[in-house]
């Protein structure tokens, strides 16, 4: 009896020494399939996932896992490719309009120099806002082609100080912040922000948000810039709420209160502030609308 005991207690020794064994295996085939994951995921490649399992199941699972990555793979190169089709497609249109455009433009011109009907001179006043708007948007259009293609930034950023290109920003903004009734709150930290960043995009950056307050502002504006580097612009806009809010950074999004807006300012304005490292939100609360960028 003793005898059948012992060899009872050996057997599920044995059975729980292979089950340990047969876990600590599949965590570390399964630690394998997370690792390659993770590591396909991020970086741009067409190899599989490899792991040292013989166990059926673990190796089943990793190749059902390397089909949908290659399927994944397939559908990011043709999305990357649509994408740069599409840019380059914006960029020659915009070219391609801009010479007729200015000519349209120049006989506009010469035509206001004429004597004509009040008639007349309605029907080319609706001709020539129609056609600002279109110069507008072309411009806009080949802005936002620069932007999202990262030609915008060069390859060495230099030592930018916030303080001084978001003044010079506010300054640059001061006659249609009058024009508009806006007096702005400005609270700019005393202590100099630097950071490594490009001076023009920067500028770029601050003014497409000003020029967006002024288009939905209720009257006010208030520009904080804090020592940690985030800058933060907000007031009063009535006409808008959460869900369009959240979709300001859309290129070609526009709302009604926004006039002729093109829709690209703050598009081009969140590509090029993440080109730089930085993060740009947009948030609304008590009819305040708040866009916050972080350097």
């Amino acid at each position: 009896m003793e005898a059948l005991c012992l060899w009872s207690a050996v057997i599920l020794l044995a059975v729980n020494i292979v089950l340990i064994i047969k876990m600590q295996l599949m965590k570390a085939a399964a630690r394998e399939i997370r690792i390659g994951l993770e590591e396909k995921l991020s970086s741009d490649t067409n190899t599989v996932i490899d792991i040292s399992s013989g166990d059926k199941e673990m190796r089943r699972m990793a190749a059902d896992l390397n089909v949908q990555l290659k399927k994944l793979h397939r559908e990011k190169i043709r999305c990357q490719q649509g994408d740069l089709e599409l840019k380059e497609a914006v960029t020659n249109i915009s070219h391609d309009l801009r010479t007729p455009l200015t000519a349209v433009c120049g006989y506009l011109d010469l035509l206001a120099r004429e004597e004509k009907s009040p008639r007349v001179q309605r029907y080319l006043d609706i001709i020539s806002e129609r056609a600002s708007a279109m110069k507008q948007l072309t411009e806009e259009l080949l802005k936002y082609s620069v932007a999202v293609s990262g030609e915008y930034i060069p390859y060495e950023p230099e030592d930018v100080i916030i303080n001084n290109v978001l003044e010079e920003s506010i300054s640059g903004f001061y006659a249609v912040l009058t024009e508009s009734g806006i007096s702005p709150e400005i609270s700019i930290c005393d202590e100099k922000v630097h950071r490594m960043l490009n001076k023009n995009a920067l500028s770029r950056v601050f003014s497409n948000i000003i020029s967006n307050a002024v288009k939905y502002s209720g009257g006010d504006l208030k520009i904080a810039l804090s020592e940690s580097g985030t800058v933060s612009f907000s007031n009063k806009a009535p006409g808008l709420d959460t869900v369009t809010v959240g979709r300001l950074f859309d290129r070609f999004y526009t709302v009604e209160t926004g006039g002729r807006s093109t829709g690209l300012g703050l598009s081009i304005a969140r590509a090029l502030t993440e080109q730089m490292g930085g993060t740009i939100s947009a948030s609304y609360n008590d009819e305040n609308i708040v866009i916050e960028i972080a350097f």
